[in-house]
């Protein structure tokens, strides 16, 4: 170090200035991609407008000095510049390592956690362990792409990264791993919905057709027994459909409204009362299977509408999946400061491995049972997303051959 210094005070003072810009520029240009931000942007043109004032305020480049002695340094595997990008990228979050020819020459404790510390003191293509990373890496002094690859199961069979490259000095590379595991799920997951949804409306669509066809044939048409027994079906189908939009359209707005906790306190209990009424009163409850359980509990701090929509929903699922007669228990009771609401039937139940999945749209754990009874597969994807806008808790219990347990836990109101 001290060597560099005796060569670079010997030049010139306008040859020292500019190579002093150059090296400011140059961690202006390795801040800038850490943190995507264009070179020409506020962030390098506020640094290089701090360089030439700095510069400005600096009377040893104007004069001579003398120079302390200092102990020579001891030698190092890199050169200043990458020294400097270490000190820098130790404290970010994302994994990111500096290569040296093949060698990994420094590595953040994000890159440790994922990799471990034993297999990055080596070569770099036994750390990484994937060959489109290591085609990346395979020459120092060649331009690397300039968009970032994907890399699977690294760290995790199911963990999704980017791996980007920027060149420093003397071959000497920056590599930046960004975690997009939540990203591609969310992908797959619109994909999904999408598919799922235009199958949901295909299958209705498709009957709906048909009858119409076979209506259109005369020998079909003069016939009114045949004729009345393909509208209903229709009917039924077009009812179907217009369900399924309305549960797609209130997904929609329940989650463009889930950072928006409601404020406005309410008490549960009429509420209960007023769904309970309206479906008996639809001929849905037949039997009058719907038994109410109301206790004295706490205001909850709630949106009526989508209280009244999740309550649908629950007692709705209780009745098509109980078995026929046997009663539909609707309790509401102050537990631990809290307000629980429980809606319990008495049907075939669900096998464990479906219960972690019953919120999932358009999930049914019998398909056929699911339409046969007019579900959508949307209804408790709805709940849930009602439970969670809420800052509610939600949990299913279930045993086969006994029925199922659904329970709802709201915050008070005003929590003492």
């Amino acid at each position: 170090m001290t060597g560099q210094q005796d060569d670079l005070e010997k030049r010139p003072l306008g040859e020292r200035r500019t190579l002093a810009v150059a090296a400011i520029f140059t961690a202006t240009a390795v801040v800038a991609w850490l943190l995507d931000a264009p070179i020409g942007s506020a962030v390098g043109a506020g640094l290089a407008a701090g360089t030439l004032l700095w510069l400005a305020t600096i009377p040893e480049l104007d004069s001579p000095r003398p120079r302390p002695v200092e102990p020579a340094a001891p030698p190092s595997d890199l050169e200043t510049p990458s020294l400097r990008a270490a000190e820098l990228i130790a404290a970010i979050d994302d994994p990111m390592m500096i290569i040296d020819g093949q060698r990994i020459a420094f590595a953040n404790t994000a890159a440790e956690a994922i990799f471990g510390e034993e297999r990055l003191k080596g070569d770099f293509r036994l750390a990484l362990r994937h060959p489109a990373a290591a085609d990346m890496l395979a020459s120092p002094f060649t331009d690397p792409p300039s968009s970032p690859i994907e890399l699977v199961g690294i760290g995790a069979p199911d963990k999704r990264w980017l791996m980007s490259v920027h060149k420093l000095p003397d071959g000497v590379r920056l590599v930046r791993l960004r975690d997009r595991t939540d990203t591609w799920a969310a992908e797959r997951m619109r994909v999904d919905f999408v598919a799922n949804a235009s199958h949901e409306l295909r299958t209705p669509l498709a009957t709906l057709l048909g009858f119409i066809e076979t209506l259109s044939d005369a020998s079909a048409g003069a016939d009114e027994a045949i004729r009345q027994r393909f509208l209903g079906i229709m009917l039924a189908e077009a009812k179907r459909m217009q369900q399924l939009v309305d549960d797609l359209m209130s997904l929609s707005r329940i989650e463009a409204d889930r950072f928006s906790t409601p404020q406005t306190p309410i008490a549960l209990a009429p509420v209960i009362e007023e769904v309970a009424n309206v479906i008996r009163s639809g001929q849905r409850d037949e039997g009058g299977r719907i038994a109410l359980d109301i206790g004295d509990v706490a205001d909850v701090r709630a949106d009526r509408v989508q209280i009244a929509q999740l309550l649908h929903n629950l007692i709705g699922n209780a009745i098509k999946y109980g078995r026929p007669g046997t009663p539909i228990r609707v309790a509401l009771e102050p537990v631990n400061g809290k307000v629980r609401l429980q809606v319990t039937d008495q049907g075939e139940g669900i096998a464990p491995e479906h219960l972690p999945r019953l919120t999932e749209r358009f999930y049914r754990v019998d398909a056929g049972r699911s339409r046969a009874v007019g579900g959508t597969g949307l209804g408790l994807a709805i709940v849930k997303h009602i439970v969670e806008r809420h800052r509610a808790t939600f949990g299913i219990t279930s045993k086969l051959g006994e029925g199922t347990v659904v329970t709802v836990t709201f915050p008070p109101a005003n929590p003492t």
